[in-house]
């Protein structure tokens, strides 16, 4: 019998879910399932609709699930599955309950089979697991976008790093390394509004500030990873996330000024899963089969 699970990645405004083949590492195409979510409903609307994507895949297994793994933002009491997001523009409504539990009677299975995981984590872990991390040890994953993700391998087992907050240059490192610092930054170099990073790419691409910015990104990110390698010894990052489309703007400088700081060359790889990194390294991060 194939060794089966559940990857679910539970973003902002959506919820994506496929089974995971963890012998071959990949998803099973078939059962890939996503459907918007509206984020500030109520808590059973929103369980519902995450249970609706779920039981789609879980169609398509060909036997009996034993475990689920779902990847999800914090803050989280992760092992037991309670969700403390507040202060937020999503899922107010779920503070303090426990999901694990509140799943599992939905889906008619029980909570032991479902397991939490930080998405940034989950990210991390789907690279090493078959991604662009594959044979590496000691790692840093980040996920830039609307916030920057981040997370480490920490003896063997991948962890949020909680990065976003660390102190750097005049304010804390998602001051710097989110979308909201391109379209800060691009207003204050040009007085134009964009309103996001697809935005700036597809509209001011070869106007007199687009190289500028994107400089002025690498040696942010350059700076940032020198800082938390030289504290962890790290030998190698992987990049994902919204910003990560755009990487053919920044990331061969980024590892240019990278090893100017370092003295070598140090990998930073382009995620090589994408969206898929966190669906896979949420099924195969509890697993036996997804520790190898």
């Amino acid at each position: 019998m194939k060794n089966i699970v559940l990857g679910v990645d539970i973003g902002g405004s959506h919820i994506t879910s496929s089974l995971i083949d963890l012998d071959a590492k990949k998803e099973i195409p078939e059962s890939h399932a996503r459907d918007r979510v509206d984020s500030g409903a109520g808590a059973g609307a929103i369980l519902d609709a995450w249970a609706a994507v779920m039981r789609k895949s879980i169609g398509f297994a060909p036997s009996k699930l034993l475990e689920i793994g779902i990847a999800m933002p914090g803050p989280m009491d992760y092992d037991r599955g309670i969700c403390y997001i507040k202060d937020q523009d999503k899922y107010r409504t779920l503070y303090g309950l426990h999901l694990k539990t509140m799943l599992a009677e939905r889906l008619g299975i029980l909570p032991s089979s479902i397991y939490f995981k930080n998405d940034a984590a989950c990210f991390l872990k789907g690279e090493i697991f078959s991604g662009s991390l594959v044979g590496f040890e000691d790692t840093v994953g980040l996920t830039l976008g609307t916030g920057l993700g981040s997370a480490y391998t920490v003896n063997g087992e991948v962890e949020d790093a909680g990065l976003w907050q660390m102190p750097f240059l005049e304010g804390i490192a998602e001051d710097y390394l989110s979308t909201r610092w391109f379209v800060k930054r691009y207003f204050e170099l040009s007085g134009t509004v964009v309103r996001d990073l697809k935005e700036l790419v597809s509209e001011q691409i070869g106007s007199p500030h687009f190289t500028e910015i994107f400089a002025e990104f690498s040696y942010n990110l350059s700076l940032f990873l020198y800082k938390f390698i030289r504290k962890k010894n790290t030998t190698a990052a992987v990049i994902g996330g919204n910003i990560a489309l755009a990487q053919e703007y920044f990331l061969e400088d980024t590892r240019k000024q990278l090893k100017e700081m370092m003295g070598y060359s140090f990998p930073v790889q382009h995620t090589l899963l994408g969206e898929g990194a966190a669906l896979i390294g949420a099924g195969a991060a509890r697993s036996p089969a997804g520790r190898n």
